[in-house]
């Protein structure tokens, strides 16, 4: 019996190993657990005609952010992702105005029409103005510089004010305007004080009934796929045994990447960085992952959608950041 029981013990240990080593290969085959507020820190939502399209950078995300890695908007004919700027290029460069087809055209002219009458002795008011007198140049020059310039002005009004330039915002930082693409279909919204207030205050209340798993309060919070994304990931940690709690949420900086409205919905775009407490437990409370004593420090881009100028805003993205 004794010899029985002494050959038990190593198969005893053996099982026992083996369980702890299946129980770390579930950890690592799903890497959502070190990682585990609202979101899994994956990219998934929709942003309208947008989706396929990269955020513009900004002070808070310079670095744009990554792809969708779940979506339900089909997939239609747009720019490539990331087609509007590199992730590593600077803000300036993504914001860059298309030149003006007309306006082209028109300054061509003009600096054609001058230099062609610098070469030939004459101006393009040589009638009046003696042609090729050095006076006459001059004069000539000033007009085309001060007729260029009114064109610039007045081509640039019509364009749209606002795009691409800049507006302060609570965040704590200056996001690029809101832009103004596609018509009347698809134009800038503006973001006041009282909306950068609600997408802060959604941040705490989404991560809050997160972690107390509460679907039911994220349906008035989020959209309907982002509300089905929560419940799939909360239904996978239960699964394997685990809960994911984030406490302490507070809101580090942020700024407005772009907003826009398309089919009666407003949309907005907003970067930001936040830290928390956010550790993973088994069901009888015990830590597995993260750190109940170190704050975790995050920036996404988050995206909310409403009725055309009025309702509440709705998560309807979540978007990560490139690491770098």
């Amino acid at each position: 019996m004794k010899q029985n029981s002494s050959r038990l013990m190593p198969r005893k240990s053996i099982i026992l190993a083996a369980g702890a080593a299946l129980s770390m290969l579930s950890l690592v085959a799903h890497p959502d657990v070190a990682d585990a507020r609202a979101g899994g820190g994956m990219s998934m939502g929709s942003r309208g005609s947008r989706t396929y399209s990269a955020p513009a950078p900004s002070q808070t995300a310079p670095f744009g952010a990554t792809p969708f890695q779940r979506t339900m908007t089909p997939r239609q004919q747009a720019p490539a992702y990331g087609a509007r700027a590199p992730f590593g290029a600077g803000a300036g460069m993504a914001m860059a105005r298309p030149r003006h087809p007309f306006m082209s055209g028109f300054m061509g002219g003009l600096i054609g029409a001058g230099l062609f009458g610098m070469v030939f002795g004459h101006g393009m008011f040589s009638s009046g103005m003696g042609g090729g007198g050095f006076l006459g140049l001059l004069i000539q020059l000033a007009l085309i510089f001060f007729l260029v310039r009114w064109a610039i002005r007045r081509f640039s009004n019509r364009a749209g004010g606002n795009a691409g330039g800049s507006v302060a915002s609570p965040f704590g930082a200056t996001g690029p305007a809101a832009s103004q693409q596609g018509g009347p279909q698809n134009v800038g919204v503006a973001i006041t004080a009282a909306d950068y207030q609600a997408f802060q205050q959604a941040l705490i209340n989404i991560q809050t009934a997160w972690s107390q798993q509460n679907v039911d309060a994220m349906r008035h919070m989020a959209t309907p796929e982002m509300v089905s994304y929560f419940n799939n990931q909360l239904t996978d940690l239960a699964s394997r045994g685990a809960r994911n709690v984030v406490s302490d949420v507070r809101f580090e900086r942020g700024d407005l990447v772009e907003s826009w409205r398309e089919n009666g919905a407003d949309y907005a775009t907003v970067a930001m960085q936040y830290s928390m407490i956010d550790i993973t437990t088994d069901m009888t409370g015990r830590v597995i992952e993260g750190d109940p004593s170190n704050r975790t420090t995050v920036t996404e881009l988050w995206t909310f959608v409403r009725s055309a100028g009025l309702g509440t805003w709705l998560l309807s993205a979540i978007q990560q950041t490139p690491r770098r």
